[in-house]
């Protein structure tokens, strides 16, 4: 399907979800689109007793921790450890839980937790639980970004989706091969939605990239991603570097966010009904169309 009537045109390319927050991801043929984002994306997330949440940023470890979710279940896989098994509905006492600066409510796991802590903890070194999201309480992404109420998000950093030009990974394998560095994949920046077909960073220029296939869905970037050590950070091998922020940051200094350095986009999801449960189906392949933004 094509649409002259629009200045940028692409097609998902890669669908990414992320069931532990901060773990490996899970690239899928197809998932359900609600207005908090993909399903099962950052529904689970690894916190200290306290509450605090843990991410690569402190333990790379957690790259190599592997999700699987089944009809029923959570796995988590680790080499050399025996698998994780959780009811994907496990839930048992309220609890609290940060991320960044948002203090949440979450659901421990009751009779799963003892077990999902004691696996957790042995693969990371440190003390640490598995929580899950409690949908009844939603968290709000920044009003500096969308409006009040237009961006309910679960454990992400802060918006539903994060949206990827392939052609940004492209440019920046051209320039890490010029400093005689390793290529890379998308998997370091950890998008939902990875666009082919579009030139590199068009997802910072368009006003919304409408899902033709879906009358009425668009995904509206809204903020710009800024970047920490995460995309440095092996994903196969959980072993840090520095070429991947040191490329970026000689060239994607971001004024929008005051010179931070960004890569990708936050974005969120319009045309989807308020209702609790509303959703729709992304699809590999499906066509994405927008129209620039002149600021």
């Amino acid at each position: 399907m094509t649409d002259s009537t629009h200045d940028v045109q692409g097609q998902i390319a890669e669908l990414w979800i992320y069931p532990v927050k901060s773990c490996a991801g899970i690239a899928v043929q197809q998932a359900r689109l609600s207005r908090h984002g993909l399903e099962w994306d950052r529904h689970w997330m690894v916190v200290e007793p306290n509450g605090e949440f843990l991410t690569q940023r402190s333990h790379p470890r957690m790259a190599l921790i592997r999700p699987e979710i089944t009809a029923d279940s959570l796995l988590l896989h680790f080499a050399g450890q025996p698998s994780l098994q959780i009811p994907l509905l496990a839930q048992g006492e309220k609890c609290r839980a940060r991320v960044w600066s948002d203090t949440v409510q979450a659901w421990d796991l009751g009779e799963w937790a003892a077990a999902a802590r004691a696996w957790l903890s042995q693969v990371l070194g440190t003390d640490c639980q598995l929580v899950r999201f409690d949908p009844a309480q939603p968290r709000q992404a920044s009003e500096r970004w969308v409006s009040s109420g237009q961006a309910p998000v679960h454990f992400a950093d802060g918006y539903p989706l994060l949206v990827l030009s392939q052609s940004a990974v492209d440019e920046l394998n051209q320039r890490l091969a010029q400093a005689g560095e390793a290529a890379v994949d998308a998997r370091r920046f950890r998008p939902n939605i990875v666009i082919a077909g579009i030139e590199a960073h068009d997802e910072d220029r368009v006003e919304e990239l409408e899902v033709l296939e879906l009358p009425g869905l668009s995904l509206q970037p809204c903020k710009p991603c800024t970047r920490c050590p995460i995309p440095d950070i092996d994903p196969d091998t959980a072993v840090p570097g520095t070429s991947v922020g040191q490329s970026i940051g000689s060239y994607r200094q971001d004024p929008r966010v005051d010179g931070a350095i960004t890569f990708g986009m936050n974005a969120i999801v319009l045309g989807l009904p308020e209702a609790a449960g509303a959703s729709v189906q992304l699809v590999l392949g499906q066509q994405l169309a927008g129209n620039l933004r002149f600021d």
